[in-house]
């Protein structure tokens, strides 16, 4: 699973942070933050489904979009992607692209399909990233999911 450092935690209570403000702006909570290995924060998204609804409007997958157009793969293979959930396929495969090398998240995938049903907004893939960074042809460390119930509280009253 990789080991958690102090760090990890207080990145990952800023980035859940972000996700309540989007909440707050009736904008679906989830995000994500970039941070550097030397621990700058280069970049943070939050979920971009509205104001076009935008099914591919990820915060992973915005955020690693544009990470990618300001960083070559040698630079973000030694960047942390915190995430307040659990990246999904799609997510998932952005972050390989991209070329981050390491992912901490809060909530796990099945843990939002629980929360989420099958609401038509998030019909939440329950594939874990693991799995698909596994196809990979590099090493990837993940950790998540952790403050999983922290996470999961962002959540009440929105599905």
């Amino acid at each position: 699973m990789g080991s958690i450092n102090n760090d990890d935690q207080i990145y990952l209570k800023q980035c859940f942070e972000l996700a309540v403000q989007a909440k707050e702006q009736g904008i679906h909570p989830f995000s994500a933050i970039l941070v550097s290995a030397e621990g700058e924060v280069l970049l943070k998204q939050i979920n971009g489904y509205l104001p076009n609804k935008d099914m591919t409007g990820h915060a992973e997958r915005l955020i690693m979009t544009e990470a990618s157009q300001m960083y070559r793969p040698e630079y973000l293979k030694d960047c942390t992607l915190y995430i307040s959930a659990e990246p999904c396929a799609m997510c998932a495969g952005a972050i390989y692209w991209a070329g981050v090398g390491r992912v901490v998240y809060g909530l796990s995938e099945s843990k939002l399909k629980q929360i989420t049903g099958n609401h038509p907004e998030n019909p939440t893939l329950d594939l874990p990233c693991r799995t698909v960074f596994s196809a990979g042809q590099r090493p990837m460390e993940i950790i998540g999911p952790i403050m999983e119930a922290a996470a999961a509280r962002i959540h009440d009253d929105v599905w």
